[in-house]
């Protein structure tokens, strides 16, 4: 049997809401890749360096009025003379006191790594070095 009023309770009984879709998981997805980016990045501390080349192919002249570095692969030369890398700043800075003017040319040998090409230079400007050039491999 059914009652008057099963029509009418059913047409004032609220309809479900529809689901709204939420952001949060939007926002966390977001932020995890803002995360992941972050700290894929390379934030180094990038810096140039400058190089003279020389004008002119000359050699003997231009090598004789400079002071060489010669950067080996079982150490470094300070004009032909073995140096400690720890002593090769002080060294220059000697030579710097006598001649304010002071050119420095650094030879790379074959086989010497990028990076400790990098450490002389940073070394060399450290000391006070204003002209500083990469001279070409010595011949052998």
């Amino acid at each position: 049997m059914t009652s008057a009023f099963a029509p009418a309770s059913l047409a004032n009984r609220p309809r479900p809401r529809r689901a709204l879709v939420s952001l949060t998981p939007l926002i966390d997805v977001v932020f995890i890749l803002l995360v992941f980016f972050m700290l894929a990045s390379s934030f180094s501390n990038w810096r140039s360096i400058e190089l003279n080349t020389p004008v002119h192919a000359g050699g003997r002249s231009t090598i004789g009025q400079a002071l060489l570095v010669e950067v080996r692969q079982d150490g470094l030369r300070l004009a032909g003379v073995p140096v400690a890398r720890a002593a090769l700043a002080s060294r220059v800075k000697e030579r710097l006191g006598q001649q304010p003017d002071l050119r420095v040319l650094v030879r790379l040998a074959d086989g010497v790594v990028l990076q400790e090409a990098i450490t002389v230079f940073d070394r060399l400007t450290a000391a006070g070095i204003k002209d500083l050039s990469l001279a070409g491999s010595s011949p052998q």
